[in-house]
C-alpha cells in the first residue's frame, strides 16, 4: 500500500497564506494533498497542517486569507534577527548545543505575555482538538535544543504544540508545556522533511529551505529519503509577494494569491509523485 506524507514548512504569517493558496489551488486542479496519511508541520506549516489535518475547508480557508487583516500583535522579522540567530549557532558543531543558544536567546528576550500570544493561535486553529488524521508538529526545547516531535499521543493541547513550533526566537515567547517551554521547529529546519521517512511520496511546500546547520540541511534530508519526492519553494512571484517582513499580515492576501497562482506551473510534477505510477 502507498504511504504518503505532506510536508509544510516554516515561513510566517506569509508562509501560512502561500501553503493555503498552493493547497487550495492544486486541490482544485484535481490533486488533494490534504488526504495525506500523514501531514508534518514546522511553525507556519504547523498552523496549516493543523487546519487540514483536522479537515477545515481549502477555498474557505483560501478566502480567510484574502480578507483584510485583523487587529493583530505587530512583529517583526527581518535580516537583524536572522543574523543573531546565526551568531547564537556559530561556532558550535553540536547542533544541539546550538540550538540551545538560541533557546537561551528566546528565554531572555522581552517579548508578549505568553496568554497574549497563546490567544492568537488558538483563534487561528478554529479547532481545540487533536485531528483524527496523523499530525506530527515540531519543536525545540529552548534549554537543552532538544528537537521534539509532538502527535496526539503526548498528550500536549494542540494550541500549545503549534504555539511552541511558532515560537519564533525573540519574537514571540517560548511555549510552556508542563515543567519545559519550547521554541520554533523551524531552529532545527525550516522544513524537518526527515520526519517523512519511510513514506513512498512526499510532498513537501516549503516557504523557506535555508538552514543555519549542515544536519537539518533541506537537501540533504531530502535525499535521504528514499521516495518519490517534489518539493515547492516560492517562485520569483511569490518572493515579492512575501515583502521583506513574514511577518507583516498586509503581505497575507499577496502571498496567498501567490501560492495559488504558483500551483498552476507546479501541478503536473506534484500530481505524478502524489497519484502517478
Amino acid at each position: 500500500m502507498t504511504r504518503r506524507a505532506l510536508v509544510l514548512g516554516g515561513g510566517g504569517v506569509t508562509g501560512v497564506a502561500w501553503e493555503i493558496g498552493m493547497l487550495t489551488a492544486l486541490a482544485e486542479a484535481g490533486t488533494d494533498l490534504t488526504d495525506a496519511d500523514v501531514v508534518i508541520g514546522t511553525s507556519a506549516g504547523s498552523v496549516v497542517g493543523a487546519l487540514v489535518a483536522g479537515g477545515q475547508d481549502l477555498p474557505t480557508l483560501y478566502a480567510g486569507q484574502l480578507a483584510p487583516p485583523t487587529a493583530e500583535i505587530p512583529a517583526r522579522l527581518g535580516l537583524a534577527m536572522m543574523l543573531r540567530w546565526a551568531w547564537a549557532a556559530a561556532g558550535r558543531r553540536d547542533e544541539q548545543r546550538a540550538r540551545a543558544r538560541i533557546g537561551a536567546m528566546a528565554l531572555a528576550a522581552q517579548t508578549v505575555p505568553e496568554a497574549d500570544r497563546r490567544a492568537v493561535i488558538a483563534t487561528r486553529l478554529r479547532q481545540a482538538d487533536w485531528p483524527s488524521r496523523k499530525l506530527l508538529i515540531t519543536a525545540v526545547d529552548a534549554r537543552t535544543g532538544e528537537f521534539v516531535v509532538f502527535d496526539r499521543e503526548k498528550g500536549v493541547d494542540l494550541v500549545d504544540a503549534v504555539g511552541a513550533s511558532c515560537a519564533v526566537p525573540g519574537v514571540w515567547p517560548p511555549v510552556t508545556i508542563g515543567d519545559r517551554r519550547y521554541v520554533d521547529g523551524g531552529v532545527r529546519s525550516p522544513v524537518n522533511a526527515d520526519l517523512a521517512a519511510g513514506y513512498d511520496r512526499v510532498v513537501i511546500v516549503a516557504p523557506v529551505t535555508a538552514s543555519l546547520g549542515p544536519a537539518s540541511n533541506t537537501g540533504r534530508q531530502i535525499a535521504a529519503l528514499g521516495a518519490k519526492t517534489v518539493l515547492i519553494r516560492p517562485d520569483k512571484a511569490a518572493r515579492r509577494a512575501f515583502g521583506r517582513n513574514v511577518l507583516d499580515p498586509a503581505r497575507r492576501a499577496p502571498a496567498a494569491r501567490a501560492g495559488s497562482a504558483q500551483a498552476e506551473q507546479e501541478s503536473a510534477r506534484v500530481a505524478e509523485v502524489w497519484s502517478g505510477e
